[in-house]
């Protein structure tokens, strides 16, 4: 983190950007259908500020510009909702339409691997679904690898796809 790759910068949100950090997963999410419009899941994607007291939200940014952003969870946190003891988790990625094709998302992806590494995890997991097919290319990109036995539903009965990548 705090590297500079594609002219943009990785590192841990600051809390002036957590309003910005909401609105931005909000508009992704609901955007691209991932969320509809009256769901309570609306409410979580916006508060970064509890997410952030319990979990590590990364950022990528160029010249004060939000490019990006996606929340690491630590196994047996509140927003670890799936991760193993051995496993480092994320969610809610989200990178603005027109930084799309800059590489921030791997950017970001890439930030929770080197995380993973320094925290010892052996693997990184991930929930997505099949409305995210940007961000799917990605993980099939960078290594991540379908889980079926693992997949899940939301409460409004969404089927959830689990991918994961041993970081080794």
């Amino acid at each position: 983190m705090g590297s500079v790759e594609n002219r943009f910068e990785i590192r841990r949100a600051r809390a002036e950007e957590f309003e910005e950090i909401g609105a931005l997963t909000i508009s992704v999410y609901l955007g691209e259908g991932h969320v509809h419009p009256d769901s309570s899941y609306l409410s979580v994607l916006l508060d970064t500020a509890t997410r952030a007291r319990t979990a590590q939200v990364l950022v990528a940014v160029r010249d004060g510009e939000l490019l990006g952003s996606l929340t690491i969870a630590e196994p047996g946190t509140p927003y670890a909702d799936i991760a193993r003891p051995d496993e480092l988790e994320f969610r809610m990625l989200a990178v603005a339409k027109g930084a799309r094709g800059l590489g921030v998302g791997s950017g970001l992806v890439d930030a929770v691997l080197g995380a993973a590494r320094a925290g010892g995890y052996p693997a990184v997991i991930l929930t997505t679904m099949s409305t995210m097919a940007d961000a799917r290319r990605i993980y099939e990109r960078m290594g991540f690898v379908h889980v079926p036995e693992r997949d899940w539903r939301t409460d409004s009965g969404k089927p959830l796809t689990v991918m994961r990548l041993a970081v080794g």
